[in-house]
């Protein structure tokens, strides 16, 4: 790989500029209160890291730790919840308007009792994490789920989703695989719900609920930061991309119109693994680029294909795609660990991002990092089990 670092200068002035009519997202005081209303909703911790903060010549780096939420190890069930709740309500044939509306008001429990009475079911396809948090909300709301995974996903990671209640559909091939599979599923089953976190040629409205749902994670952490930084808000925000869903929602919350005019734009930056960098081949090509992936131990990012909700924000919105391997990963985890905070691959991805673009003068330069930034980094799983790289 030539380099390792692509800036993307024509993020400086993006402004995200939420649709309106038909297509306009929720806002995020709505979906909080919705995640509010779940069984055992917690605000997940924002940790300071003052000492490494000094090391890097940065005012602040904070870790908004998503390790427990929900009792489950990752942030994909915020997303998750909310992109059932609305693809359910959808299925029993209320209008986008009464949606909207619906949305705010109706209970988990009257939901699930209207669609068990018309026999739907939940399918889906996933990594890991995002299948497990499907899986959970299929469960708040008592209906069967189905989950198709790829083939090299190990058994114990099986295991976790078969304990929420889902049946698991082991396919042959990449997670890209899988997609078809489960979709001819849905396709041919009455009363299937399709649920999938990837924008898809004709399927881009349940993946908005997902970037829509990851935004209380990113309102929680606008209230956070000033606690910790003595009023001041978040200047850079580092986020792990796999098909860019999370990756969408941190671009548009912190480059969106109503967050520049409290606090001004903060710079983005996407990770990815060295093995499936789509975004930044995609970056440098100047349109959305399938690339081949192989395996690494970063699985939830772990997408040779973007979301095509997500590569239009990301391509105008996203300062810098950051690659990084599994050892700096690794290196990363132990890291977190040390200052107490379990992250998984994934999540401590980020750090290794941060350290690369400390490191690189140019990019150092071009993003602004100095003595005055407070830099979020989105640790987006907590601990688990991995082959450690040699």
């Amino acid at each position: 790989m030539a380099s390792f670092i692509h800036l993307n200068p024509v993020a400086r002035d993006y402004t995200f500029k939420a649709p309106r009519g038909v297509e306009r997202g929720t806002d995020e005081s709505t979906v909080l209160a919705f995640h509010q209303s779940l069984p055992s909703y917690n605000e997940t911790t924002l940790h300071t890291l003052p000492s490494l903060a000094a090391s890097l010549g940065l005012s602040h780096v904070l870790v908004k730790d998503e390790s427990d939420r929900f009792g489950l190890p990752a942030f994909k069930i915020l997303g998750a919840s909310w992109a059932v709740y609305r693809a359910v309500l959808s299925a029993l044939e209320a209008n986008e308007e009464q949606n909207v509306t619906t949305a705010a008001t109706m209970s988990v429990a009257d939901l699930g009792s209207a669609a068990r009475d018309r026999g739907l079911r939940i399918v889906t396809s996933t990594e890991g994490n995002c299948g497990r948090a499907v899986a959970r909300m299929a469960k708040y709301l008592g209906l069967p789920v189905r989950v198709s995974v790829p083939g090299y996903m190990n058994e114990g990671t099986r295991q976790k989703i078969r304990s929420e209640g889902a049946e698991v559909l082991v396919v042959k091939g990449s997670y890209e695989d899988t997609i078809p599979v489960i979709r001819k599923d849905a396709e041919e089953r009455e009363g299937s719900v399709l649920v999938l976190d990837v924008g898809l040629e004709g399927y881009e409205v349940v993946p908005k609920y997902f970037v829509e749902g990851y935004s209380s994670m990113l309102a929680e952490s606008e209230k956070q930061v000033p606690e910790l930084t003595g009023g001041k808000p978040a200047t850079h925000a580092i986020v792990p991309c796999g098909a860019g869903s999370i990756a969408q929602a941190v671009v548009q919350h912190y480059k969106g119109a109503e967050r520049q005019k409290q606090h001004g734009s903060a710079t983005v930056i996407a990770v990815e693994a060295t093995t499936a960098a789509c975004l930044k081949a995609s970056l440098e090509a100047g349109e959305s680029t399938d690339v081949t992936t192989t395996d690494t131990i970063m699985n939830g990012m772990n997408c040779g294909t973007l979301s095509t909700l997500a590569w239009p924000v990301l391509s105008e919105g996203v300062d810098a795609s950051v690659v990084v391997t599994d050892q700096e990963s690794h290196s990363a985890v132990e890291e977190l660990k040390s200052s107490g905070t379990m992250a998984g691959p994934c999540g401590a991805a980020t750090l290794a991002a941060l350290r690369r673009v400390c490191v690189d003068s140019r990019a150092r330069s071009e993003l602004a990092l100095g003595p005055e930034s407070i830099v979020v980094l989105h640790c987006t799983e907590g601990t688990r089990d991995y082959p450690v790289p040699s």
